[in-house]
C-alpha cells in the first residue's frame, strides 16, 4: 500500500488501516476490488509496459482508478466496478389494449395458447397501428392475467364411455394440490403407519386384484381380493382393516387411481392422513412390497385357480392371515407373532378382540 498515493491515509496507524480493510470485507464485489488494486500495486512497481502485458490495462484505466480512490478519501469501495445495466432500457410494446384483447379472446376461447391468439392479434394490432409482438410475449401476457385472476373461472363437461356426466367447475391456470409426503416420518405406535398396496394377477382373460397392507410398528398384515380396482375397493378394504386390533391413524399409499376419490374421502372422514409415494419410487413403500412377495411364494401362489372364485379364495386367504398374524415368527419383531407382539408390547394383562374371519362377512 505505502507504494501508492494511499499511504497517506495509514500514517495514523492500525486501526484507519483495518477500517479500509474493513470497508470491502463485506463488500458484494470484494474480488474485484481487491484484482484491481494489486494491479495497481504492479504498476507503481514495475510501470506501464510490464502491467500492459501482464493485466491487458491501458495507464488511463489505472489513473482513473486512482482518481476514483482520491475522490473518495482512500475508499477501496471506490475500486468497484460501476453498474453496466443500460441507461436506456427497450420499452414494452404491449399496451392495455392487446392485454384486454387477449383476455378477451381467452374468455370466447378458453385454453387458447399464444400461437391460437397470436395471428387474431396480429389483425387487431394493424387495424390500430400497433407493433406486432411475438408468441412468447403473448405467452407472457397470459401468465400475467392468471397470476392476477383476471381469466374467468368456466366449466367442462366430462364424457365417460359415451355417457356425458355432470358439470365439473375447473379453474384456468389450476394447478394440482400437492400431495403430502411421508419423509422422515417413524412411526412410534401400532397404526402410527399402515403402508397399502394393489397386485394383479391375468387368469387368461379375466383380472383378479389383491390390495395389501401390513403395519410398520407391529407388522400386523391384511389382504383382500376383488374382482375390480377402483376407489369403491380400496375404500371397502380400509373399512375392513377395521379388524386390525388397534386404530390407523395414517397409511401410505401409491399413486394409483385406486387410492384417491372414494378411498381419500373415507381417510379424511375418519381423520385418518393420507401420505402419498413419490411417482416411480416402490422402494418408499418397501413392507408392503415384501409382505407382497411374501404372500405370493407362501399362498396366492399356490391357489391360484381359487382366484376365480374370489369368495372361496378370500375364504382361504383369511386363514392364511390368521396363521400369519397369529402364528408366524418374524425376525423383524422378536421372532414372535404380530398380535403377540403387539400384546405383550402394548396391551399387557389384555388380550386381543381381532377377528379376521368377520372381515369376509
Amino acid at each position: 500500500m505505502r507504494q501508492i498515493y494511499l499511504q497517506s491515509f495509514f500514517r495514523s496507524g492500525y486501526h484507519r488501516f483495518m477500517n479500509y480493510i474493513y470497508n470491502i470485507s463485506n463488500h458484494k464485489k470484494k474480488e474485484e476490488i481487491e484484482k484491481r488494486l494489486e494491479i495497481i500495486k504492479f504498476f507503481d512497481k514495475y510501470g506501464q509496459d510490464a502491467t500492459q502485458e501482464a493485466f491487458l490495462k491501458k495507464r488511463s484505466t489505472i489513473y482513473l482508478w486512482k482518481q476514483k480512490l482520491r475522490k473518495e478519501g482512500g475508499k477501496l469501495s471506490a475500486l468497484a466496478p460501476g453498474d453496466k445495466a443500460p441507461k436506456n432500457r427497450s420499452k414494452r410494446k404491449v399496451t392495455t389494449g392487446m392485454i384486454e384483447f387477449v383476455r378477451l379472446y381467452r374468455i370466447s376461447h378458453p385454453g387458447s395458447d399464444k400461437t391460437t391468439i397470436k395471428p387474431a392479434l396480429d389483425v387487431y394490432c394493424a387495424k390500430n397501428n400497433l407493433s406486432f409482438v411475438c408468441e412468447s410475449t403473448i405467452g407472457n401476457i397470459i401468465k400475467e392475467l392468471k397470476d392476477n385472476n383476471k381469466l374467468p373461472d368456466y366449466y367442462v363437461r366430462t364424457t365417460i364411455n359415451g355417457v356425458t356426466g355432470k358439470l365439473k367447475y375447473r379453474k384456468i391456470g389450476q394447478t394440482k394440490k400437492k400431495k403430502l409426503r411421508v419423509g422422515s416420518f417413524v412411526p412410534q405406535n401400532p397404526g402410527g403407519l399402515v403402508q397399502i398396496d394393489a397386485m394383479t394377477f391375468f387368469l387368461l382373460k379375466t383380472k383378479r386384484y389383491i390390495i395389501t397392507a401390513i403395519d410398520l410398528k407391529t407388522r400386523f398384515a391384511f389382504a383382500y381380493c376383488y374382482k375390480t380396482l377402483s376407489s369403491s375397493s380400496a375404500k371397502d378394504f380400509i373399512q375392513k382393516l377395521g379388524v386390525a386390533p388397534f386404530e390407523i391413524n395414517s397409511a401410505q399409499t401409491d399413486n394409483g387411481k385406486e387410492f384417491a376419490k372414494h378411498f381419500d374421502d373415507y381417510l379424511k372422514q375418519r381423520n385418518i392422513t393420507h401420505y402419498w409415494n413419490y411417482p416411480n419410487y416402490p422402494k418408499a413403500n418397501s413392507f408392503v412390497e415384501n409382505f407382497n412377495g411374501l404372500i405370493q411364494r407362501q399362498y396366492i401362489g399356490w391357489h391360484m385357480d381359487d382366484l376365480y372364485d374370489v369368495d372361496s379364495f378370500n375364504q382361504g386367504l383369511i386363514r392364511y392371515l390368521l396363521w400369519y398374524n397369529g402364528e408366524k415368527p418374524h425376525r423383524s419383531i422378536g421372532k414372535l407373532p404380530p398380535l403377540l407382539y403387539y400384546v405383550n408390547n402394548f396391551i399387557s394383562s389384555q388380550k386381543s378382540n381381532m377377528s379376521l374371519a368377520g372381515a369376509v362377512r
